[in-house]
């Protein structure tokens, strides 16, 4: 069997995707290993779906190399299609079946054994919840529960690998928390778990993350290795009213680097903490805003994103000037 005393679930090599002069992936290298959550993220049109289409054979690359399950992405994606559940952003079941129908369904699509298709249905039914729903019009399921009953749908078969892109995009917290509760399940079970996300609570919830932005790899570590390497400085909150309009101020004020909205309140960077706290409420209140207060936080997962980004625009930048 392929890869089967290998440790890595997934590999890729210089991985490619252009779409004529476009470059949808840039030659992206990393390794997942068997049972871990990997998360991949970025910002939309940042390639994450791209790659997950040619790691499950629905993409040829344009470069590069790439193994799932110890097969190889170019030429055996028909074989890679049955050791993985793939589970893609939009709803991918039939909403005018019922929830036992729809399984039944993807029991012939991946050809289970008469003796096991009973056994996996009655699985997939208690793992999601949806005893009580089975003959329920998928149409009529909540948004969570519908997610429940795709994923259960996906690994129907026991894949060694499920790739899930923005499993949770448009449910609510409560189901997006039940969700990863069943992910982590499949995890101790040994099940790899490659799974895209722009939340980034759901980030904290991964063993290790990648993070890619306009197709390339720009970080690869360990939510906690993330945070304590990527940004240089200290992160400051501001509390204030109008934050959206205060941001403006910050914007170009002397030792203020990457400031960002994080919801009713703003994110800055600096080196100089001490004299930028009291710079920026000199500014700030000079400008007519009240401010509560500017006191240095723990960095988020949120504020390593926007800083990296900030950071891979900076290098982008020369060659552009160069270019034009």
């Amino acid at each position: 069997m392929p890869g089967s005393a290998d440790t890595r679930a997934v590999t890729l090599r210089g991985l490619e995707k252009r779409f004529g002069s476009f470059v949808a992936v840039d030659r992206i290298s990393l390794e997942v290993a068997r049972g871990e959550i990997f998360g991949f993220l970025g910002p939309n049109g940042a390639g994450k779906s791209t790659t997950i289409r040619m790691l499950t054979g629905l993409l040829t690359p344009s470069g590069g190399s790439g193994t799932v399950a110890g097969y190889d992405v170019r030429t055996e994606p028909e074989r890679i299609k049955t050791r993985i559940g793939y589970m893609s952003q939009r709803f991918s079941l039939y909403e005018d079946l019922t929830v036992e129908e729809n399984i039944d369904f993807y029991s012939g699509i991946y050809r289970l054994p008469a003796e096991k298709k009973e056994e996996r249905k009655q699985w997939v039914l208690q793992m999601a919840g949806l005893e009580q729903h089975r003959r329920t019009r998928t149409a009529h399921l909540s948004g969570g529960w519908k997610q429940r009953l795709a994923l259960g749908c996906a690994i129907l078969h026991e894949p060694e690998i499920v790739f899930l892109d923005e499993p949770t995009s448009g449910v609510d917290p409560l189901s997006r928390r039940a969700f990863w509760d069943l992910i982590y399940d499949l995890s101790e079970r040994g099940v790899t778990i490659f799974v895209t996300t722009h939340y980034m609570e759901e980030a904290e919830y991964c063993d290790r993350l990648g993070l890619v932005y306009r197709g390339e790899l720009i970080a690869l570590g360990t939510p906690r290795e993330l945070k304590a390497t990527s940004i240089r400085g200290t992160v400051l909150e501001v509390v204030c009213d109008r934050a959206q309009d205060a941001l403006t101020v910050l914007d170009g004020l002397p030792g203020v680097r990457e400031a960002a909205l994080f919801g009713a309140r703003l994110h800055f960077v600096t080196d100089e903490p001490d004299l930028a706290a009291a710079r920026v409420t000199t500014a700030l209140t000079g400008a007519g805003f009240t401010v509560e207060r500017v006191v240095p936080i723990t960095p988020s997962l949120e504020d390593v994103f926007v800083a990296l980004i900030e950071a891979s625009d900076q290098r982008r930048l020369p060659l552009a000037e160069v270019a034009g």
